[in-house]
Parts: C-alpha cells; sequence; structure tokens
C-alpha cells in the first residue's frame, strides 16, 4: 500500500521509516500542499495524508478523479474540507487524535501567563523597566475557571486544573461522568456568569461559529479573562475586539485566530499581515497571542503521523477505523 503524504515537514519525516517498517506501508512523503498541480504526486494511491490546505469542491473533484478515495488529515479539526462536497463524491474524510497532554498543558501555561500579565512584563523588561505598576496579577486558586468542551483536551486541561485549588465549572452537550468527579457542569449561561476564567475547548462547527459575540460577551463578568487554544473562528474577531478596548475583557491568551490559514507556520517578516484583526490583537498589552503552537510537541508530532497511517490502512483494508469522519 502507498501513502502519499502531503506537506511532510522535516520534524515528521523522521518518524516515516520507523512507521513505514512497522506498518509495512509504502510511504511517499512531498515537502508540497495537495493542489491541481501536486495531484500527479498522489499517482497509484487511493489514499493521502495532508495537513490544512483548503480542500474545496473543486479540489475534491480532481482528487476523486485520480483515484484518490480516503483522505487523512493530521489534525483534530478538519473544517479546512468541504465534508458535504466529499460526501457527494463518494469520498471519506478522517481526522486524528494525539496526545491530550500537548494542548492541555499548553492551555495551563497561557492561563498563568494571562492572569500574571506575562506579556505585559516581559515588554517592559525588554525596556529595562522593572516597575511594578500595572502588572500585579491575579492566583489561580482564587478564581472560578469554565470550561467549555470537555472533550479529551478539555477533560485534561480540568485534570490539571484540580491541583491549582480553584472551583471549577464545565459545559458540554454531552456531559462526560469523569469529569463529574472534578467540575461541576452547569448551563452555558451560567457559565459565562460566573467565571472569572472561560477557555474554549470545541471543534469549529456550524453551530459553534463565533459562539464568542457580542450577546456572550455580555453575559461574562466584567474584566473575564478568555482564553482560546481551539479554533479561530468560535471567536467573533469584532465583538472581541470591542470587548477589551472596553475592559469588559480584561485579559485573554489565543494560540488561535480567525483567518489564520495561510499565515501561521510561515515567514512573513517584513511582509505586510494581512489579517487586520491579528495585527491589532498583537498590539494589545493584555492579550497573548501565539501562532497555533499548542499542538506542537514530540509526542502529538509523531502520534498525528502515526494515526493519520493507521486510519489510512483501516480505511483501505475495510476495518474499524476510529478517525473516520465520513
Amino acid at each position: 500500500m502507498k501513502i502519499t503524504i502531503y506537506n511532510c515537514r522535516s520534524d515528521e519525516a523522521e518518524y516515516l521509516e520507523e512507521f513505514r517498517k512497522k506498518h509495512g506501508v509504502e510511504l511517499f512523503p512531498v515537502k508540497e500542499s495537495p493542489t491541481a498541480q501536486t495531484v500527479s504526486l498522489a499517482e497509484g494511491c487511493r489514499c493521502i495524508s495532508m495537513i490544512t490546505t483548503p480542500m474545496d469542491e473543486k479540489l475534491l473533484n480532481i482528487y476523486h478523479d485520480a483515484g484518490i478515495r480516503f483522505i487523512s488529515t493530521r489534525s483534530i479539526g478538519y473544517d479546512h474540507i468541504d465534508i458535504k462536497a466529499a460526501e457527494k463524491l463518494g469520498m471519506h474524510i478522517g481526522n486524528v487524535s494525539y496526545s491530550p497532554n500537548s494542548v492541555a498543558d499548553y492551555t495551563v501555561m497561557m492561563m498563568l501567563m494571562a492572569i500574571r500579565r506575562v506579556k505585559g512584563i516581559l515588554r517592559r523588561s525588554d525596556n529595562q523597566d522593572y516597575s511594578l505598576r500595572g502588572v500585579q496579577g491575579l492566583e489561580m486558586h482564587n478564581l472560578t475557571v469554565g470550561v467549555i468542551g470537555t472533550g479529551r483536551i478539555g477533560r485534561t486541561v480540568l485534570r490539571n486544573l484540580t491541583g491549582f485549588g480553584c472551583r471549577l465549572l464545565a459545559y458540554d452537550l454531552y456531559p462526560n461522568d469523569s469529569v463529574r468527579e472534578m467540575a461541576e457542569y452547569v448551563s452555558l449561561p451560567e457559565l459565562l456568569r460566573q467565571s472569572d476564567l472561560i477557555t474554549l475547548h470545541m471543534p469549529a462547527t456550524k453551530e459553534n461559529f463565533h459562539m464568542i459575540c457580542l450577546d456572550t460577551i455580555a453575559q461574562m463578568k466584567d474584566g473575564v479573562v478568555l482564553v482560546n487554544t481551539a479554533r479561530g473562528s468560535l471567536i467573533h474577531t469584532g465583538d472581541f475586539l470591542d470587548a477589551v478596548e472596553s475592559g469588559k475583557i480584561g485579559a485573554a491568551a489565543l494560540d488561535v485566530v480567525e483567518e489564520e490559514t495561510g499565515l501561521y507556520y510561515n515567514d512573513l517578516k517584513d511582509r505586510i499581515l494581512h489579517n487586520r484583526g491579528l495585527a491589532v490583537l498583537r498590539s494589545y498589552p493584555n492579550v497573548l497571542v501565539t501562532p497555533h503552537m499548542a499542538f506542537y510537541t514530540n509526542q502529538a508530532v509523531k502520534d498525528m503521523v502515526e494515526n493519520s497511517i493507521r486510519s489510512c490502512i483501516s480505511f483501505a483494508q475495510g476495518s474499524e477505523n476510529p478517525w473516520q469522519v465520513i
């Protein structure tokens, strides 16, 4: 079995020989993204692996005509793929799972950096300003933390937070019994009303689009701290900017932003940033922005590569595939 590994980075390539031997497959890694011009790189394959290249109906048609029947994205999110178009073509799509500790650990780090005003402290230190004015922080044990989304990552965040002694609230459409041992499930309006710090851990779905907006922000405490290591589309950027400038949102830490595709993971120094929202966010002293790095650990990268390969094998063999979306 041959699998073309599109968008293959050097940090992923180092694991391919190990997995080629382990799973008995032929792996063909390429740096290129899947496009109309690079479809020939998948010749002889029924399955391909890729990362976050947008796959619209036109491109899916091209790969379908080339004989591709399964696309595995090496990410949890798959909103960059037109699922409805894939269904019409009879193509199948899969995502991957990876160590939830990667994002969960990063989330707690971002929480601490936000409540301790680390961005402001570092900016001042760079200018040799070591004064205390304006950088007094908060202590986690004094806060009520609301976790929206209690899947694998949300649950791991809650487990990490139990050691801080803070009050924990949770919201999810599908409550989990293990979460009840760590947190209190409440309605979304109640979580927004009571939480001093809110962290987001939901997928990018039509239902979740812009769930953090003017209406939901209005339900939050004044000075609330917001953390997002999930998906940028969960937050309405314009409403969020207004809330930061008014002081309704007292601090934030964002690893994802709206319309980040084509920006993150590229070297754009000395170039105009074609995302005004991101440009403005970076200017705020109380908003920490990182370029979608929460997942990026050695364990997570290894998991993503191997599980994508395993997903392709499962599809080809017609066996149970825990990562198959459609």
